[in-house]
């Protein structure tokens, strides 16, 4: 599918309480219930029916499931039985332990939870079958309304569900998730930070425990009290040890939730100890500090109460952090920002928000290692101002999310592998060309190109201007992204876009000279031959003529000029207005189409008759038009070849609409960006 640019100006980040409704009625939540109680019928939602397609989209479900509601299920159903906990996460049939670790997390934020999950639900005397749940995307927060029919096999929940058997609110969250993404199997596998994400607007930051800082506990204590949401997981070597037990009872490939971290006093000493919660419900840890192991025996009563400490096979466990950093290899922590909770937080952010596309052909230039369509990239230019208090420098993380391709896997797409680059703007506005980055090195990178949702790290940089490169790893994959801009200071961020302009020459008037040379001469005997007595040419033996002597030009490729080109041409070089060209109107147009051939041979960098999309901007601009991102991927699409090549003909037909198009421009001084729509398509 085509991804057309968006508009890349920087937009503030939405309130909380504007979840945007997404049902296809266009009703509200509370519209939708009030018709079910007023018509006494239970919600059945049309836009994720209780049928496969909602289940699978790859393949058949492996046993006969069964839709029910909770009513069916059980005799006294509850949304929320005694508080929504941790414990009430516990996994099924599906791989989904990255969703549900980050719903672990998500319940040790009252606030958070409340977001997602609005607690004024229930099955009582105003239940009617539906319900929602609220989820961040991409800079607004969507309000996702579903029935309650959830698959089951022989009377049981087949997916997530809770430790009570009667409490359903994690089992339908699971399924508003599923609906948000196109099916329950499209969220077979992830990462836990790309829902954690989901559940509060916030921004991801990954570790590898290892090559972890030195204050690293600090930093995860510092992250649980702040209320951030955190993961962890053990890397696998290969595919066959994806959820292999190890015989310390830790499951590889497997994504965990942190939920504690504290300190206890042991046999004289404090010994620093982190809780983490397996969302299976069971398998545990069972090494020093597990459930039953020895070391609690020398710990009080009390201090147990204090830990919450248990000796339940529940999945939680605490484990030393010594061990911990042993054991484990990666840590995912996702902090909140401004615009996941209404009230001010420990830490908050400036944040500021662009979107964009990488298409095909004009704006997907790959990465550095691609010079030649690297520089075509999107570029946001980010103004640091103000040093981080007592600091010489300034804060900010940049966070790149490539959208929807979860919900687009269906169609097959994969997440892409994507990072960006950061220069030292030159101080020029406008967007920079290939040399640039030929011979300036960047600042600051990301740490890797990775096949993630987003990839986001914190970098600290002097006052001044820079420039940031979007990007996939291969060039010319498509996809629409979000950036993401978070200051401790107020940054200034703008898209480095070009502003659509027109610079062309005046008209050519050929001078008369004394001796024709051979050329002319060629020219006026193939015009007489064609034209007869009048010496005018109609469309239609324009497109003879040029046709015949385009077809011998040499080093360029050529197929063939339609009669409307030539109908075009004309409209733009007929002074007389009778619909034809005199000779003296075709030797102007001539002039300017030999102009055209030579920009198309400077641009055609590797000879070979054709001219690579990814020139047209410069060759464009060559020909006296400045065109943004948006006007350039429409002619992209419009005039390019699978192989993201321009032959000449198509190059001559984009110009002469953009002449064509640019007159009725300045006639009618429409806005710059409009006069391309007059003239796209044939």
């Amino acid at each position: 599918m085509p991804y057309l640019y968006r508009d890349g100006k920087p937009r503030p980040p939405t309130l909380p309480g504007d979840a945007r409704v997404t049902h296809s009625s266009g009703k509200t939540y509370k519209e939708l219930k009030q018709e079910c109680l007023h018509s006494g019928v239970l919600f059945e939602d049309p836009d994720f029916p209780a049928c496969n397609s909602s289940l699978f989209f790859s393949e058949k479900p492996p046993i006969p499931f069964i839709w029910k509601r909770p009513m069916d299920i059980v005799k006294d159903p509850k949304f929320i039985l005694g508080g929504a906990t941790r414990t009430d996460i516990c996994q099924g049939d599906l791989g989904d332990c990255w969703l549900l670790a980050a719903i672990a997390s998500l319940t040790l934020n009252e606030k958070t939870l409340g977001r997602v999950v609005p607690l004024d639900q229930n099955f009582g005397p105003d239940y009617a079958g539906i319900f929602h749940f609220q989820f961040w995307q991409h800079n607004e927060w969507l309000d996702i309304v579903i029935d309650d029919r959830l698959p089951t096999f022989k009377g049981r929940l087949v997916f997530l569900h809770s430790a009570e058997h009667n409490e359903f609110w994690s089992a339908l969250l699971e399924k508003a998730y599923a609906k948000l993404n196109g099916s329950y199997e499209a969220l077979k596998g992830g990462s836990t930070i790309e829902a954690m994400e989901d559940f509060t607007g916030g921004v991801g930051e990954m570790y590898e425990v290892k090559n972890a800082p030195d204050n690293f506990y600090e930093i995860l204590e510092k992250a649980l009290k702040r209320g951030s949401m955190v993961g962890c997981s053990i890397d696998t070597s290969s595919a066959a040890e994806s959820e292999a037990k190890t015989p310390f009872g830790l499951i590889k490939g497997h994504a965990y939730s942190m939920t504690g971290i504290d300190e206890v006093s042991y046999r004289g000493r404090q010994v620093q100890l982190i809780r983490i919660r397996n969302p299976w419900g069971q398998v545990e840890w069972n090494g020093a500090w597990s459930d039953n192991s020895p070391e609690w025996r020398s710990v009080s009563p009390s201090e147990q109460r204090r830990l919450s400490q248990a000796a339940l096979d529940d999945g939680e466990f605490w484990m030393k952090f010594e061990d911990f950093k042993v054991h484990f290899d990666k840590v995912e922590i996702c902090n909140l920002t401004p615009d996941a909770l209404e009230d001010s937080t420990a830490h908050k952010w400036e944040v500021t928000i662009h979107q964009g596309s990488w298409v095909r052909g004009s704006t997907a230039g790959g990465c550095r290692n691609f010079l030649e369509t690297f520089w075509t990239n999107p570029q946001i230019k980010i103004h640091l101002s103000e040093k981080d208090d007592g600091q010489d420098d300034c804060t900010f993380i940049a966070a790149l999310m490539q959208k929807d391709r979860r919900k687009l896997k269906k169609l097959g797409a994969e997440m892409l592998t994507i990072g960006y680059s950061i220069y030292e703007s030159p101080g020029r506005d406008g967007h920079l060309g290939k040399d640039f980055f030929r011979y300036h090195p960047s600042k600051a990178r990301s740490k890797t190109y990775i096949n993630l949702r987003e990839v986001s790290n914190r970098f600290k940089l002097p006052p001044g201007d820079y420039v940031l490169v979007p990007t996939t790893f291969e060039p010319h994959q498509e996809a629409d992204f979000c950036l993401r801009i978070f200051s401790e200071k107020k940054a200034i961020t703008e898209d480095l876009d070009e502003n659509v302009a027109i610079d062309l020459p005046e008209p050519l008037i050929p001078t008369p000279s004394p001796q024709e040379t051979e050329e002319e001469k060629n020219f006026r005997a193939l015009f007489e031959q064609i034209s007869g007595g009048d010496m005018e040419i109609s469309a239609e033996e324009l497109e003879y003529v040029l046709n015949v002597v385009l077809k011998k030009t040499k080093n360029i490729k050529f197929k063939n000029l339609s009669l409307i080109s030539c109908r075009n041409i004309i409209s733009l070089m007929d002074t007389s207005g009778n619909g034809k060209l005199e000779f003296s109107e075709f030797r102007v147009f001539w002039e300017k189409m030999k102009k055209w051939i030579n920009i198309f041979l400077q641009f055609d960098f590797d000879k070979s008759g054709s001219m690579s999309s990814y020139e047209l901007r410069s060759a464009l601009k060559a020909a006296g038009y400045q065109l943004n991102n948006y006007l350039l991927q429409l002619i992209v699409l419009r005039y390019s070849d699978e192989q993201f090549q321009i032959e000449f003909d198509d190059f001559l037909n984009c110009l002469i609409r953009l002449e064509n198009a640019s007159r009725v421009f300045q006639a009618l001084s429409v806005k710059n960006d409009e006069f391309i729509n007059l003239n796209i398509g044939e």
